[in-house]
């Protein structure tokens, strides 16, 4: 495995920091690789700016924060504008199709998902909106295994909670393979 540098970006209450943290405990708690999690707020918690930086390598990581990412997720329109020039040649850039509408010419393959929109149809509950993006990302590209991201949420998300939790990665894991295309 090469290093692997991943943004996570959106607005405070999506939950884009947790499913960054959780990403990055799957990686070094069940998969044996270094790992490492950053994160910044803009100024209000919640409706501000959020982002939040991991790295995934099989070699020591010196440095925490990307500076250039091989994939970007971005959940608002703001977070699109504001990082999708960080993304490197040949990267993947994914969003919601409901909150981002791709513009900017980048070097990369840009996926648009209807995340939220399925979340709320098939789910009906927007707090696993991020659980289901963490799942399309990982439909979209493995970097780590679905069965490792699912070991963390039942470790991290209260009992009552886990199923929910199961089914919107499922549903995420479904779509980004819908997607991948």
């Amino acid at each position: 495995m090469k290093r692997t540098r991943f943004v996570f970006s959106g607005s405070g209450g999506q939950g884009v920091i947790t499913a960054a943290i959780i990403l990055a405990e799957a990686a070094v708690l069940h998969e044996g690789l270094n790992a490492t999690q950053t994160q910044s707020y803009g100024a209000a918690a919640r409706g501000g700016s959020t982002k939040s930086d991991v790295i995934i390598s099989d070699q020591p990581i010196y440095f925490p924060e990307v500076n250039q990412a091989n994939i970007l997720v971005c959940l608002t329109q703001e977070a699109y504008i504001n990082y999708s020039s960080i993304i490197r040649p040949g990267g993947l850039v994914l969003t919601d199709s409901r909150f981002v509408i791709t513009t900017k010419k980048v070097d990369a393959r840009q996926i648009e998902v209807p995340m939220y929109d399925n979340v709320i149809e098939k789910i009906k509950k927007p707090i696993v909106f991020n659980i289901c993006m963490l799942g399309a990302l990982l439909g979209i590209t493995e970097f780590v295994r679905p069965s490792s991201v699912m070991e963390v949420i039942k470790s991290t998300v209260p009992k009552d909670f886990v199923e929910l939790n199961q089914n919107a990665f499922e549903l995420g894991m479904e779509l980004g393979a819908l997607y991948n295309g």
